[in-house]
């Protein structure tokens, strides 16, 4: 049968090194990191200072868009006054931003 068809030989690749195997990998991953990774870090690090550094008098608002005043800021909980006697004990990893004072007044 080898007549009609040659027979098919692997040969040895021209592929290089096994470094240069790897740029691709290595490539992806630091687009990755300079991408996704990093960025995503900053913005952590930035919210935990920020929720680190809370005070009463402060006016906040809470990942589900609670506006409100703090009163009270223990260890792992925030009160916040949303109206007049109306107050909210939240989590301190929960509040999202640290508005301008006066906000309340203008919304």
């Amino acid at each position: 049968m080898d007549f009609f068809i040659n027979s098919a030989w692997a040969q040895f690749g021209g592929e290089g090194s096994l470094f240069g195997q790897f740029i691709p990998l290595i490539i992806i991953f630091a687009l990755f990191y300079f991408l996704l990774i990093r960025p995503q870090s900053k913005r952590a690090k930035e919210h935990k200072k920020m929720v680190n550094e809370l005070e009463e008098g402060q006016e906040v608002v809470t990942g589900g868009g609670v506006l409100g005043k703090v009163t009270a800021v223990r260890d792992n909980w925030v009160t916040i006054e949303v109206s007049a006697s109306v107050s909210v004990k939240v989590q301190r990893s929960t509040i999202s931003v640290v508005v301008p004072a006066g906000t309340i007044k203008n919304s």
